[in-house]
């Protein structure tokens, strides 16, 4: 097991955690004791995970004497919104749950995200756990604070920065992970090789077939090493005020995707795939990088199994789209482009000509 710990001080303190990744440690509940003290916690998970994974959880935890109240969701995107909150909300008033019992996430983004959300608000905050079980969620979501849901008008508007106690990454739970799921996760895994970390990104690129066929050894490393520079972004920029908003690379674009065709048609890392291929071909216009580069970024999207061609929703229903982002500043919005593969920025001076021709070139045959 590795573990790493997120400093959110200037010097460690009860707000810092530790992210726990290894192979089978989902039982290993003294890794979780110490942010127990009432020993009853609720479980929020979703119909999918549940069958998988819950019983196994709770088992552990009564090996300990720690009762659990299950929460279970419908499964999938389309589901982070108000009503599946409410559920959450419903299901810890009628349990009688108190401000010392821990919420525990058991899931993907999804449920990191409502459950976090929900904690953050009930009792106006308890306690917060992340069991992450897609690769996204232990590479990316489950780990800096951000909590929310989706809204008809736009992905993640409504939401809360609000820490975990601990993260436990269990790395044999992604040998369940449906094989989409898995390269959608990848996409996250490449993100942070392409915006800080290039030799990362050498390392992805000779060890993607392993990546694919979920080597034990590859994957926990793949998993330690995201985790290590999403900690370290976290630890200088806790609510995206600067750096942090760098770890959003492709997802101006990639949010428009999923709000455009439907919460759920494509996975979030789908469409962070092409939204990062239009950045990169964005960056290429604006003379920032090379179109070797950009060809090198395609195909390792290409290689792990991705879409690099964004769906043709014309020019106008982009725009509209992506002028509700989160990241939109004084009206204007602001782009996460490439100096160059290792290097990002946030650029809010894009030419409205420039972005309009690299949406017509980058999606006119997708």
């Amino acid at each position: 097991m590795k573990t790493i710990t997120v400093d959110l001080d200037a010097t460690p303190s009860e707000r810092s955690y530790p992210i726990h990744i290894g192979s089978a440690i989902l039982s290993q509940i003294e890794l979780i004791m110490t942010h127990l003290p009432r020993k009853r916690v609720a479980i929020v998970t979703n119909t999918t995970v549940a069958p998988l994974y819950l019983e196994r959880l709770r088992s552990a935890l009564e090996k300990q004497d720690v009762a659990s109240v299950p929460i279970i969701l419908p499964d999938g995107e389309e589901y982070k919104n108000w009503q599946t909150l409410n559920l959450i909300f419903d299901a810890l008033l009628t349990n009688r749950c108190e401000r010392g019992t821990p919420v525990i996430a058991l899931g993907g983004g999804v449920v990191g995200d409502l459950a976090g959300f929900a904690a953050a608000t009930y009792l106006r905050g308890v306690p917060f756990i992340q069991y992450p079980t897609t690769l996204l969620a232990q590479v990316d979501s489950s780990v800096g604070g951000k909590t929310g849901i989706n809204h008809p008008l736009g992905k993640n508007m409504i939401g809360a920065f609000y820490q975990p106690k601990v993260v436990v990454a269990d790395s044999t739970i992604l040998e369940t992970l449906p094989e989409r799921e898995l390269r959608a996760g990848i996409a996250e895994v490449i993100k942070y090789g392409l915006i800080r970390d290039s030799a990362f990104l050498v390392w992805i690129e000779q060890n993607m077939t392993k990546l694919l066929a979920r080597d034990p050894e590859v994957l926990i490393e793949a998993i330690y090493r995201s985790c290590r520079n999403k900690a370290e972004v976290v630890e200088a920029d806790e609510h995206e005020s600067g750096v942090r908003a760098l770890l959003n690379l492709g997802h101006t674009f990639g949010h428009a995707i999923e709000n455009a065709l439907g919460y759920g048609t494509w996975l979030h890392g789908e469409a962070v795939a092409a939204g990062t291929v239009l950045a990169a071909e964005l960056s290429r216009r604006m003379g920032m990088i090379s179109q070797i580069d950009v060809e090198r970024i395609r195909n390792i999207y290409v290689q792990a199994g991705l879409p690099v061609a964004a769906p043709n929703l014309g020019p106008e229903k982009y725009l509209h789209l992506m002028g509700l982002d989160k990241k939109v500043a004084g009206g204007k919005m602001r782009f996460i482009l490439l100096q160059r593969i290792g290097e990002a920025m946030v650029h809010s001076d894009v030419p409205a000509g420039v972005l309009t021709e690299t949406l017509l070139g980058c999606t006119a045959h997708a």
